[in-house]
């Protein structure tokens, strides 16, 4: 390292101590809110997921044979190499590593557990096969278009890059891909509050559908994750309604932590108008590095926190973040984000600003801040207008569970908020409302309380009552789509009186009584709705069949057997 060097390493570290903000004097406060998270205890270790790499690795050329051949060649000495292409190479002096034809007509799996689906497999010395599954390691893919479809594909699969420097470095890479690996294992799933399905009738897919790498699926009224696939963005904690998928690397509450330190330090160190900033360890770390080297850098109220990945900043964090004295929140999208990513930070952006600007607070308060270099995102920290910070910041701690954060950090900004509000309405999708029921319709099946998840809707037990607690609510239109008379719609908001915490009643009725015991069963308004829709029926013409509908089970069965008239396979 040279002397010039040194001295740019020195001061990357200072410009990175103090935020990444150019002028050491504007930075006291930051510099000390900064540097008091070390006061934190270190977090509790989470579980974690392993890999392992026997070197086995499959080359497919696709339409690049030469330079395919060339790197099967090249890591032959070190690794197991299988190359398949499309045709055989003729002239080709024996080698180290096995030569296949064929074409892969599936690939999936992960480092040290792919399987490779290959039609006309023609392997040296072996007879034509019409389709074969093949097991590898690790995966460097030429072809024209990737097997592996997805943003973000699994460990152990290599796309090989267009330049031979890049292809260089990505052969070392895969050198060093052989033995045992482990990660974190990012996320946590409570299956018993998860809203994706009851009896086949779909609520909610947000998961399934951001999460960028493939690995959460249907699995009947919930979902699976495979933890080798998952990269740990956090998008699916993001928009899960329930809290079911959580993060935890890190944990929302050790994250909150972080965030009440921060700004406590920097508010007793006398700064004002501090901006949290969230960005990611890879490009947006650098944009912030090179916002700062240009020597512009970022506001000294502009407090950077780095994350795994941004798109694990959900409400659960933003709203927290502005109780404990924020004065705004922001997440920097430096280019590697998806776009399903910056559509779900943006939705819960959306609903933070909702409840804040129904409260009265003013200004903006959640910025998305998307930009391709370091001086487009200093630009657009500083045309950023402060919002007034809360006079009193809360002093609860974070819990773990998504919903109950949300609800602390909602009730403290009620309680200070300028203009209070009893209710807040709310944008189709959000996660908070009641459930309103046309009781004209409703016949007390009770099929809506069945399919609840979160025991949102119950019944009465021994009265025929359908209760409600709008608290554990997360709309996720399991209970209107499985609704058989269309008497459930959904109604978005955010209901801020005690009444959020009690049942109320949405329909009863009296019971229904056997015509033959008179015990109860069922309700009046279903029986009703029963002999309507069959009194017109063939097998219902006679006045006996109607009867027979208006009696319980037990009575029912008495009468079929007791009845001459009664059509029974026995008398065939």
């Amino acid at each position: 390292m040279t002397l010039l060097d040194q001295d740019a390493s020195v001061e990357g570290f200072s410009l990175e101590s103090r935020g990444w903000t150019v002028r050491a004097e504007d930075c006291e406060p930051k510099s000390a809110a900064l540097a008091s998270l070390v006061n934190l205890a270190p977090p509790d270790a989470i579980a974690s997921v392993g890999y392992v790499s026997h070197g086995n690795v499959f080359i497919v050329a696709g339409s690049d044979s030469a330079r395919a051949r060339s790197c099967a060649e090249r890591l032959a000495g070190d690794l197991h190499v299988t190359l398949l292409a499309a045709s055989p190479d003729k002239g080709r002096a024996a080698t180290a590593y096995a030569a296949w034809t064929g074409r892969v007509t599936a690939l999936r799996g992960y480092l040290g557990e792919f399987f490779a689906t290959i039609s006309d497999l023609k392997a040296d010395g072996l007879p034509a096969k019409p389709a074969s599954d093949a097991k590898f390691d690790l995966i460097l893919d030429f072809s024209p278009v990737p097997l592996f479809a997805m943003a973000q594909p699994p460990q152990g699969y290599f796309r090989a890059p267009a330049d031979d420097a890049s292809l260089d470095t990505m052969l070392e890479d895969l050198r060093s891909a052989v033995g045992e690996f482990e990660k974190p294992r990012y996320f946590a799933y409570r299956e018993s509050i998860c809203a994706h399905s009851r009896s086949g009738i779909v609520g909610c897919n947000a998961c399934i559908e951001v999460c960028s790498t493939q690995a959460i699926a249907g699995d009947g009224d919930h979902v699976k994750v495979d933890p080798h696939l998952c990269m740990g963005c956090g998008a699916c904690s993001t928009v899960c309604p329930s809290g079911a998928m959580s993060f935890q690397f890190p944990r929302v509450a050790d994250r909150g932590a972080q965030l009440k330190q921060l700004l406590s330090a920097y508010r007793h160190a006398g700064g004002k108008d501090a901006c949290i900033l969230f960005h990611n360890g890879t490009d947006g770390r650098e944009l912030l590095a090179a916002s700062a080297a240009s020597g512009r850098g970022i506001p000294a109220r502009v407090l950077p926190l780095e994350a795994w990945h941004v798109a694990s900043i959900g409400l659960d964090l933003l709203l927290p973040a502005i109780a404990f004295g924020a004065s705004q929140v922001a997440v920097l999208c430096a280019g590697s984000e998806t776009r399903e990513y910056r559509d779900a930070l943006r939705a819960q952006m959306a609903i933070g600003e909702t409840i804040l600007s129904a409260l009265g607070y003013s200004g903006t308060h959640f910025i998305l801040v998307e930009a391709a270099d370091g001086a487009a995102a200093s630009a657009a920290f500083e045309a950023v207008t402060p919002a007034p910070s809360l006079p009193v910041p809360a002093a609860f701690m974070l819990s773990n569970d998504k919903r109950t954060a949300i609800e602390f950090a909602v009730e403290h900004l009620a309680k200070h908020a300028p203009s209070p509000r009893d209710e807040i309405a709310l944008a189709a999708g959000a996660p908070y409302g009641e459930v309103v029921v046309d009781r004209a319709k409703c016949t007390m099946c009770m099929a809506c309380a069945g399919a609840c998840p979160e025991s949102a809707l119950m019944d009465g037990v021994d009265v025929p009552m359908l209760k409600f607690l709008e608290r554990n609510c997360v709309q996720c239109g399991l209970c209107e789509k499985t609704c058989p008379e269309d008497a459930i719609t959904l109604k978005p908001r955010l209901l801020l009186t005690p009444a959020v915490r009690e049942t109320r009643v949405l329909n009863e009725t009296q019971p229904f009584h056997c015509v033959s015991c008179n015990k109860p069963f069922g309700t009046k308004q279903m029986v009703d709705a029963m002999l309507g829709r069959l009194a017109g029926h063939s097998m219902f013409a006679g006045g006996e069949a109607l009867r027979r509908l208006q009696m319980c089970a037990d009575c029912r069965v008495v009468d079929m057997m007791s009845n001459k008239n009664e059509a029974s396979v026995l008398k065939l």
